[in-house]
């Protein structure tokens, strides 16, 4: 069952995980915990004698196994293996301790084996105690951050090494057998959410700062599923989140968790009801859309684009201010988020309803227009591509005596004298489109840019007059 953890190898996607990862897809609004167990894993097990701690061992040794034990004896052999898994070892050096490491691995292997086959149930004081094992493990502090304790500036991470972290051997065991627990059908969440309590919760938040990639798609796995079982950790979640999205906008712009706490607000937000909540219309406000403001928005930025997007789903008269913030933040001088924000922006208009487009129109087609003179032409290029799109084509063309006049002047720019000949020929288009709207439009905005033309070289030419002037009384 575990022979990636036995292997040592990368760990291969079960079908359970594979139904885990599918829940993302689907949100997380009305999470469906299963039918609850009186005798279900946390409950107490009835006719039995309540299990006693053991006490401390002061060396790692190995247990019989759970499974050919006596049920009499199953509680009590649970804690002592729970002992053992509280060791903690010195990963720096491989051949240190190397047989009690191994033991531990696979005392940890076969407590997953033992939560996940259902057949063992597990009594109040050994969940404590499992609980307890959990948080000497995976809480602790985290290691400086590479920028950190080199003094180097924070580059891409796709151009820097991944970090990998030294126990990670026994740490994703113990993640596997905390996941497992909280996907049961049979915990018992009223027995469990005395010791996955808040202090846990804020804990593992902690965590997501961390730079190994694979802990923190553990740690998403199980605050997703914390957060839809444990209706009592929501609110406490949610403002959790909000305020380590405040300490990167605003202190720190640091925190290596930000896309995987981003995708389980987006199964967060699938599952909002409405109307909606004046919160979370704040957190979109004072949270999210500030967001886009980071050097490293680029590193999270299809998470985030998919938040607000869904918050414009569930809330259509939310668009003028998403896009209203999407102006405030936009980049003046990196083109690559340009392109970003262009691709966010398509998507927000396509849910976008008229009312709401006319409130907005006006400065949005003034960025779109200087975008269109861009000199790089991905940027000209992603914003032309908006005319692709039949719902926004509609909307512009329900408002094009506003939005052509507007625009109508970086359109026969670039058709004069962009360098790039596919700008050129979509220009061309997207013109040719607006000929087949309202012909007499057309004219009229070739005759005013026309006007403008003249007056500008009428002014150029009195400029020119005036330096001349000054130029023949100086040498006077």
């Amino acid at each position: 069952m575990f022979k990636n953890f036995k292997k040592g190898g990368q760990r291969k996607p079960s079908k359970s995980s594979d139904s885990s990862a599918d829940a993302y897809s689907k949100g997380i609004g009305a999470p469906g915990a299963g039918p609850t167990s009186k005798s279900g894993v946390g409950a107490p097990v009835q006719n039995t004698v309540e299990p006693v701690v053991p006490p401390p061992m002061t060396h790692v040794e190995p247990l019989p196994l759970l499974g050919k034990s006596p049920a009499a004896e199953r509680q009590n052999l649970f804690m002592r293996k729970l002992q053992i898994c509280c060791f903690q070892f010195d990963f720096t050096d491989t051949l240190k301790s190397a047989r009690e490491k191994e033991i531990k691995r696979q005392t940890l292997l076969e407590l997953v084996d033992f939560i996940q086959s259902g057949t063992g149930k597990v009594a109040e004081a050994c969940l404590r105690e499992m609980i307890k094992m959990v948080g000497v493990n995976i809480f602790r502090c985290l290691p400086p951050a590479s920028h950190e304790s080199s003094g180097t500036e924070v580059v891409d991470p796709d151009e820097e090494e991944n970090y990998s972290e030294p126990s990670w051997q026994h740490l994703q065991i113990v993640y596997e057998l905390l996941l497992r627990y909280v996907v049961s059908s049979d915990t018992d969440t009223k027995v469990a959410k005395r010791y996955i309590d808040h202090t846990f919760v804020l804990k593992l938040l902690d965590l997501f700062d961390t730079e190994d990639f694979r802990e923190r798609e553990y740690l998403k796995m199980v605050l997703h599923r914390i957060y839809g079982k444990f209706m009592v950790h929501r609110p406490l979640i949610r403002k959790s989140i909000s305020n380590i999205f405040y300490r990167f906008i605003y202190e720190t712009e640091r925190h290596s968790g930000v896309g995987e706490l981003l995708e389980i607000l987006g199964s967060i937000i699938n599952g909002f009801s409405m109307p909606m909540r004046e919160e979370h219309k704040l957190f979109l406000m004072r949270a999210l859309i500030p967001l886009h403001k980071t050097k490293q928005v680029g590193n999270y930025h299809q998470q985030l684009s998919y938040c607000i997007v869904q918050f414009v789903y569930k809330d259509y008269k939310l668009a003028d201010m998403v896009i209203r913030g999407l102006l405030k933040y936009w980049p003046l001088v990196n083109c690559q988020k340009e392109v970003l924000f262009l691709g966010e922006l398509e998507e927000v208009l396509e849910e976008t309803q008229s009312a709401e487009f006319q409130r907005c129109m006006v400065p949005l087609f003034r960025k779109i227009a200087r975008c269109l003179n861009s000199p790089h032409f991905q940027v000209a290029e992603r914003a032309l591509f908006f005319w692709n799109s039949e719902h926004i084509v509609s909307l512009i063309a329900e408002n094009r005596q506003v939005i052509l006049p507007i625009i109508f002047e970086a359109l026969e720019k670039n058709i004069q004298s962009h360098w790039n000949t596919e700008v050129h020929g979509l220009t061309v288009n997207v013109r040719k489109m607006f000929s087949e709207m309202d012909t007499e439009l057309v004219d009229e905005c070739q005759k005013q840019l026309a006007e403008k033309q003249a007056k500008a070289r009428e002014v150029a030419e009195q400029r020119e007059m005036t330096w001349k002037k000054l130029e023949d009384a100086a040498r006077k």
